[in-house]
């Protein structure tokens, strides 16, 4: 019923599939690990936004007031009582931040890697989510704007350039862990 050169787990792999599970970035493997292809620019650019994400992280103290960029990564639980808020962002910061430099740390441990851990996996898809989440703030991009043709003389243009690359980078890779 099945050609020969149909891959059916009992014989020999056509030459054509590996281009059919390669049409994206990555591939969830069925021992748990993905195996990843992306450019060493992607990767440059990658490590050099982790540094700037690290760097703004560590800006922000724990009773401090948070760089507007990164109120999507810690949002509001109290948004009605201010004292209430506070006690929390002081309880669960240090929590949030611990686990994102963690994430942060194996990223970039990994960085240059061509197949990755289900733990490095999702240390991968937290972090390109974070970036895309400060990005997207500092754009002030909501759900709600339009897809447009990029503006090569608006200065924000290369950064939502930036923002798309690292959404269309996480629905791969989470497309690609639903496999």
């Amino acid at each position: 019923m099945f050609s020969s050169s149909t891959n059916s787990d009992s014989g020999r792999r056509c030459r054509k599939t590996s281009d059919v599970f390669f049409r994206y970035r990555f591939h969830q493997r069925r021992d748990g690990f993905m195996e990843v292809k992306i450019s060493d620019d992607e990767r440059r650019l990658l490590g050099e936004l982790i540094d700037q994400l690290r760097e703004l992280l560590l800006s922000t103290s724990p009773e401090g007031q948070l760089d507007p960029s990164l109120r999507r990564l810690y949002p509001a639980a109290y948004v009605d009582d201010v004292r209430q808020e506070q006690e929390y962002q002081r309880s669960t910061r240090d929590q949030l931040l611990e686990r994102r430099l963690a994430h942060l740390d194996i990223v970039e441990a990994t960085i240059n890697d061509v197949e990755l851990s289900p733990d490095s996996v999702t240390a991968w898809i937290t972090t390109v989510n974070d970036l895309r989440l400060v990005l997207g703030t500092q754009l002030d991009v909501s759900e709600d704007d339009e897809p447009r043709i990029l503006d090569p003389e608006d200065p924000q243009e290369q950064h939502r350039a930036i923002y798309h690359y690292l959404s269309h980078l996480l629905g791969e890779f989470v497309e690609a862990g639903g496999d």
